[in-house]
């Protein structure tokens, strides 16, 4: 292997999608990695990827990219659905990977490729960013020095605009059955946010719902049915007996953006941002002893990022990419891997089920 990675990703576009907004900007900012290949499902699009972004490869197939003896590592940054394929591709071939989240459409799907990769030997990572977002860890190191005491309840709220219509590339969300909504995704990371920061539910009880049953595509301008979620609530509580709201949804119009609050014997800390905490910007308020909340400043030993990443969507993928290439040089990191997504895919299951059965659930 040369000094750097060199990555292959499946999943390449010139404009308009995650992986241009986030991965390649953050892939050709880095030291660490290196762009070698890139793939999309047809050959023209796979060569303008390839002279726009400057990788040396370009390929239309990931069976024949993840085969390359030139690549170390492969990131797959396709839709949820296709994930399985490629990432199960790469694993066999020895690379090892990064996936964006959800890992699997399913949870089994998540195991059995967690399982695989396990037996291989190869570093995995997941695209759980807001474990890398430097607000968050920051978080985490204060309710971990005991920085606010004894927890005693957590509240969260995701609250994010756009429900009553997609662009026709993205109405294929509307299927529940494929794994990519609010439940999964908008709730995924922010309650693994929450887990991240102060550990796992002991025992909760949720409501998941679709409040809007059809969403307009606005190519075709045809309203269509939805059996996707777009409200989950949760109550529960923590191993320590404090008690958890959260309240993660995809509302019509002016949505508050992401918060956590966390509110300790000896104080209360708060993060906030405009958007899901994987995505944007995350702000900590601080009150220790009083009742006025105080800006708190994060430190920079926690932005692993070269100077040159986009302050963006970028920020955080480039978080995960430094971290990724430390753990496949055999060093300590701080990244989320496949077991991680295990256990979110889990726990997201407890949440449905407690949902459907109107039922307190332990998650396992």
């Amino acid at each position: 292997m040369t000094n750097k990675v060199r990555l292959g990703l499946i999943g390449a576009s010139v404009s308009g999608t995650w992986s241009s907004r986030s991965h390649l900007p953050a892939v050709k900012a880095s030291d660490d990695v290196e762009l070698t290949a890139v793939c999309t499902t047809k050959p023209e699009s796979a060569e303008a990827a390839r002279q726009a972004y400057g990788a040396k490869l370009a390929f239309h197939d990931y069976n024949t990219m993840v085969a390359s003896p030139e690549i170390d590592a492969v990131s797959v940054v396709v839709r949820v659905p296709s994930h399985y394929g490629p990432v199960k591709a790469a694993i066999e071939a020895g690379k090892h990977v990064y996936c964006e989240w959800p890992l699997g459409r399913t949870t089994a799907e998540a195991e059995e490729l967690t399982d695989l990769a396990k037996r291989k030997g190869v570093v995995t990572a997941i695209g759980l960013q807001a474990r890398v977002n430097p607000a968050i860890m920051y978080m985490k190191e204060l309710i971990e020095a005991d920085y606010i005491g004894e927890i005693l309840a957590v509240h969260i709220s995701m609250i994010r605009d756009g429900v009553l219509s997609r662009p026709s590339n993205r109405v294929w969300q509307r299927d529940g059955s494929l794994g990519a909504n609010t439940l999964t995704i908008a709730n995924g990371h922010t309650i693994d946010a929450m887990r991240f920061v102060v550990g796992d539910f002991a025992l909760l009880s949720a409501v998941v719902t679709t409040q809007a049953k059809q969403w307009l595509d606005t190519g075709t301008k045809e309203w269509l049915d939805v059996t996707s979620p777009d409200n989950i609530l949760i109550n529960g509580t923590l191993a320590n007996g404090a008690v958890v709201s959260s309240h993660v949804n995809a509302i019509p119009y002016a949505g508050s953006g992401y918060r956590m609050e966390i509110y300790g014997r000896e104080g209360t800390l708060v993060a906030n941002g405009e958007d899901s905490p994987q995505l944007s910007h995350v702000f900590l308020h601080a009150a220790k002893g009083n009742n006025t909340l105080q800006p708190m400043a994060v430190p920079d030993r926690l932005t692993f990022v070269p100077a040159g990443t986009p302050d963006n969507e970028a920020m955080n993928v480039g978080q995960m990419y430094t971290q990724f290439t430390k753990a496949i040089g055999g060093g300590a990191s701080k990244l989320p891997n496949f077991e991680t997504a295990v256990g979110l895919h889990r726990l997201i299951d407890a949440i449905q089920y407690a949902s459907d059965t109107g039922t307190a659930v332990t998650p396992r």
